[in-house]
C-alpha cells in the first residue's frame, strides 16, 4: 500500500467487503439490494458504446457484479477516487471536492428532469475521452495489447499458447455462421465478407481483485 494506494485499492475487493461486514447495521445508507459492479473502482470505468455507436463513460467490467447495496458501489468508488487523489499528491481540499461531485452527481440521477443524454454538464476530460473512443478500431485495441497489429500473436508472460486440438475448436468457432456475422459487424466490413482465424492464445489478465487467478482467450481476426 505503501508503494501505490492505488494499486492496493484495485486488489483487495476481499478485503473491502470483509471490512464492510463488519460495520455496524445502520452505518452505511439501507435500500434494496440490486444489481451492483461489486468491484467499482476507477479502472473499471471507461468508454463504452451502445448498439447506435453512441459513446459514454460507463462501468465496463462486470464481472463481480453481485445483488448487494448500491452504497457499496459507491463506497469503493469514493475509496478509488480518494487513493489516486492521494497517489497524485493533490491537496485533501481536491480529494474533498472529488468525492463531493461524485455524490452530487449519483443524487442528480434521481432529479426528476434529469436526462441522461444530456452533454451539457459533462466535464471536457470526459468529452475528450469519449472521442478518442470514437475514432479507436480494432488496429488501436491490437497496438495495445498486442504490442503491433501484425496478426501473430506474441507468445510470452502475457500471452500463452493453445493446443492443436484447441485451436481446431477455435477454427471451427469462427467458421460458423453466428461468429461470421458478429466479426462482419465491425467497422469496414460487407456483410457477406469471408472470416478467417489469424491467430489465438490465452490471454493472462493477471490475479483479479479477489485473488484468483484468470485466463481469457485473445483472437486475431481476418
Amino acid at each position: 500500500m505503501a508503494r501505490s494506494a492505488h494499486a492496493y485499492v484495485r486488489g483487495n475487493t476481499g478485503k473491502f467487503y470483509e471490512w464492510l461486514e463488519g460495520l455496524k447495521r445502520g452505518s452505511l445508507p439501507e435500500g434494496p439490494a440490486v444489481w451492483i459492479c461489486g468491484d467499482c473502482h476507477l479502472g473499471n470505468l471507461g468508454p463504452v458504446a451502445n448498439a447506435d455507436g453512441k459513446i459514454d463513460i460507463q462501468i465496463r467490467d462486470l464481472d463481480q457484479t453481485v445483488i448487494g447495496k448500491p452504497a457499496h458501489d459507491l463506497v469503493r468508488l469514493g475509496l478509488s477516487l480518494a487513493s489516486a487523489a492521494r497517489g497524485s499528491d493533490l491537496p485533501g481540499v481536491i480529494t474533498a471536492r472529488m468525492l463531493e461531485e461524485m455524490m452530487e452527481g449519483y443524487e442528480n440521477a434521481f432529479e426528476r428532469d434529469f436526462h441522461e443524454e444530456s452533454e451539457s454538464k459533462r466535464p471536457e476530460s470526459i468529452r475528450l475521452v469519449s472521442k478518442q473512443a470514437s475514432a479507436a478500431s480494432w488496429k488501436t485495441l491490437a497496438k495495445k495489447r498486442i504490442e503491433d497489429t501484425r496478426p501473430a500473436i506474441p507468445l510470452g508472460r502475457r500471452f500463452w499458447s493453445i493446443s492443436k486440438d484447441e485451436r481446431r475448436q477455435i477454427e471451427k468457432l469462427f467458421d460458423s455462421e453466428e461468429m461470421r456475422k458478429l466479426a462482419t459487424m465491425l467497422r469496414s466490413r460487407e456483410d457477406d465478407a469471408r472470416v478467417k482465424l489469424l491467430d489465438a492464445a490465452y490471454w493472462m489478465k493477471g490475479c483479479s481483485s479477489l485473488g484468483r487467478l484468470r485466463c481469457r482467450p485473445a483472437s486475431g481476426r481476418g
